[in-house]
């Protein structure tokens, strides 16, 4: 990696159902690590995610007590140490960054100040475009309400001129066929304006 003593990086964030999920990697056989830490559910990269603090693996070799799944594909791909940084929202944790290198040894401070930076820049874009998602989400929803309002009005103002019944009466027998039929009213009140359905005048009692 251009910006820091690594070789290979990966991302992981948790998704809305708080599962961890794959989010990037760069880098040989990196993808493949943080595949396998998902399935075993061991890893440096698990860990700081799950628990918000930092995990720095000098020597991955000597960690086979600890994660021996991980330790041993690592080590098999030829990546030597790791270093795991937790991407953290205040008191929330959405993920962790993965740095992972073929040399043993510590990684150096100023690496590890940089990809502290990273994390930080890495979070906020996931944030904001989770924040943007959600709002085009319920913007759908609302939109999604408003024709559904306005198509079952026009069907009531359709069913009550053909029919001469008022508006409540109309509504009645939309709700009517659509409980009757299993169907959502704004698909019945669609199919009122287009021809498709016509509903007949209300019983006396009604």
């Amino acid at each position: 990696m251009a910006l820091f003593d690594a070789d290979a990086a990966g991302l992981l964030v948790f998704d809305p159902s708080s599962r961890l999920r794959i989010a990037a990697s760069a880098g040989h056989h990196s993808g493949l690590l943080e595949l396998l830490q998902l399935e075993t559910g061991e890893g440096p990269c698990i860990e700081a995610a799950r628990t918000g603090t930092a995990v720095s693996v000098p020597d991955i070799e000597l960690s086979e007590a600890r994660w021996p799944h991980f330790a041993r594909a690592a080590v098999d791909v030829g990546y030597s140490a790791v270093h795991s940084i937790p991407l953290r929202v205040q008191r929330s944790v959405i993920g962790s960054l993965n740095l992972f290198r073929c040399a043993a040894g510590p990684f150096d401070l100023d690496d590890v100040a940089a990809a502290r930076a990273l994390a930080d820049i890495a979070t906020i874009t996931i944030t904001r475009q989770r924040t943007l998602d959600d709002a085009a989400t319920t913007q759908a929803q609302l939109q999604a309400a408003l024709d559904s309002r306005v198509a079952v009005e026009q069907a009531k103002g359709w069913i009550a001129s053909r029919n001469r019944v008022d508006a409540d009466a109309a509504f009645a027998l939309l709700r009517d066929h659509a409980r009757a039929n299993g169907l959502p009213l704004a698909e019945v009140a669609l199919a009122v304006t287009a021809g498709r359905i016509t509903l007949g005048s209300p019983t006396p009692d009604r």
